[in-house]
């Protein structure tokens, strides 16, 4: 039995499950039941990770599904695809674990609420294995519904009007992003005659010329969206600030590396030759992204708004790996990738327990002296800022040390390499400003909330239960990728070659 294909089926299957006998289950056996899931879904991908032999894509599936236009269910894992997976499905189950001690408003509300994360775990794995473009594009489609009604119907309480519109946000922005990138998809059909993705990558340098480069276009586009890349990032701080918990961890954590990682799949690995003549303005965008982010990071009263604008700023460094188009570039992308899923997560369960306990994310409402009246938050809010600017030995800071590196190559005229020596420089300059700002804003921050005298609050109860449980679990993933990278490194480069094949 094929292993990535169980792995896929199986939360779809919990999920028709969970809406027909919600009625018999409670909100803690529907939470833990979302919990076993997405654990078996992380064995089951690592057992079968494991048990392949290493050449070409594990477990690989090729079955025709619509025969009449060649489309094929066709899905598989590499090096750069498995650490995604793996980190989806281990987050997915923290989210269901915080749902254990901190049910959605509405009785017995949690088993459609994990349903609907079943819903997204199954698409996106589909995106992350799928080697269809087609079939990409479907479970690419397939997440938003479910995040849409995650959004509006269990956002910020306060605000019903403020929740749905930005869940309307979220949604318009990425289907018009969807539309593109389906255009870019069509063309590619109409110039290769095909949608498998590995029929198309081995094809290289032969799909280029104008009608090339405007697929390249539309695809990018569409996925700079979810990534998202500046400036077409204006729906996600909307969408973080009012989403539940759950939501704003799903939507760092998993949903950006749908576009991050639709970039290395499709765009570089399917049209090198245009993904070269765009890699420049790619670059560009990005570390006009980490800079723009990081100054409205400054500006910030919300701590939920404040990491919703740091995301943009840490993708921005993916960008920047990406457009390098050098192996080091293409290894930083998956592994800030990965490490700021983790990080963000922290970061973003920490601001949820915080604002469950205040009724708010606002910095100034939290007060000061956060050391001295929830020392356990405090710390493991300390702890995840300075992961999240990169302090070394921890997750946050190989990613981004080795997109400075990748630029840093492509200014010195590496060969191969997707910028400009002129441009790569102007641009290592303006990521480095962008390291100095994401220290500033975050350092305001623990100055703000942790340190100063301390101002008592009914609220100030501190970390306990499933909280505490995940905040272990992710401090410990945030110390392993920091002190052995290898871990991630080691699956990753195998399969860049493949990734840069035409691109070089």
């Amino acid at each position: 039995m094929n292993g990535l294909v169980v792995a896929l089926a199986l939360p779809a299957v919990a999920a028709l499950l969970l809406v027909v006998l919600r009625d018999m289950l409670t909100d803690r056996l529907a939470a833990w039941a979302g919990v076993g899931v997405s654990v078996v879904v992380a064995m089951l991908l690592l057992v079968t990770w494991v048990g392949g032999d290493g050449d070409g894509y594990v477990a690989e599936v090729d079955l025709v599904w619509v025969r009449s236009l060649d489309l094929h269910l066709h899905l598989g894992m590499d090096g750069i695809s498995f650490p995604l997976l793996l980190m989806t499905a281990l987050v997915t189950a923290l989210v269901c674990w915080a749902l254990v001690d901190d049910p959605p408003r509405g009785d017995n509300a949690t088993p459609g609420l994990v349903g609907l994360l079943m819903v997204v775990l199954t698409a996106s794995i589909g995106v992350f294995a799928a080697l269809d473009l087609v079939l990409f594009f479907v479970f690419f489609e397939l997440a938003l519904i479910p995040m849409w009604f995650v959004i509006a119907r269990w956002g910020d309480p306060h605000d019903p009007v403020g929740r749905r519109t930005a869940a309307t946000r979220f949604l318009l922005y990425t289907v018009v992003g969807s539309a593109l990138m389906l255009v870019g998809f069509v063309t590619v059909w109409a110039l290769a005659g095909t949608v498998q993705i590995p029929e198309l990558a081995a094809l290289g340098a032969q799909l280029d010329g104008g009608w090339a480069l405007f697929a390249a276009c539309m695809i990018a586009l569409g996925l700079a969206v979810k990534t998202p890349v500046w400036p077409l990032h204006l729906w996600l701080p909307d969408a973080h600030a009012k989403a539940p918990t759950v939501g704003s961890v799903l939507l760092a954590a998993v949903f950006l590396k749908l576009g991050t990682y639709g970039l290395l799949r499709v765009f570089v690995a399917v049209l090198p030759g245009p993904a070269r003549d765009l890699a420049p303005w790619l670059g560009l965008l990005g570390v006009v992204g980490i800079v723009v982010a990081s100054l409205a990071c400054l500006r910030q009263a919300d701590l939920k708004r404040l990491i919703a604008y740091s995301s943009v700023g840490h993708m921005g460094f993916v960008v920047l790996g990406i457009a390098t188009l050098t192996e080091i570039g293409i290894a930083a992308a998956v592994f800030a990738s990965v490490a700021h899923g983790v990080v963000t997560a922290l970061l973003f369960f920490n601001a949820g327990s915080l604002k469950r306990r205040f009724g708010t994310a606002e910095i100034s409402v939290l007060g000061r002296g956060m050391y001295a009246r929830m020392p356990a938050l405090a710390v493991v809010l300390a702890f995840a800022s300075v992961a999240s600017l990169g302090l070394p030995g921890l997750a946050g800071f190989w990613g981004e040390m080795m997109a400075l590196r990748g630029t840093y190559e492509a200014a010195a005229g590496a060969d191969g390499a997707g910028l400009g020596e002129a441009l790569a420089a102007v641009l290592l300059v303006g990521a480095l400003l962008g390291v100095l700002l994401t220290s500033a804003y975050f350092l305001r921050v623990l100055r703000r909330t942790l340190q100063g005298v301390p101002t008592p609050h009914d609220a100030d109860t501190d970390l306990a239960g499933s909280e505490r449980g995940i905040a272990i679990v992710l401090v410990v993933a945030v110390l392993v990728l920091g002190l052995v990278p290898g871990l991630v490194m080691g699956v990753v480069e195998p399969s860049i070659p493949a990734i840069l094949g035409g691109a070089r």
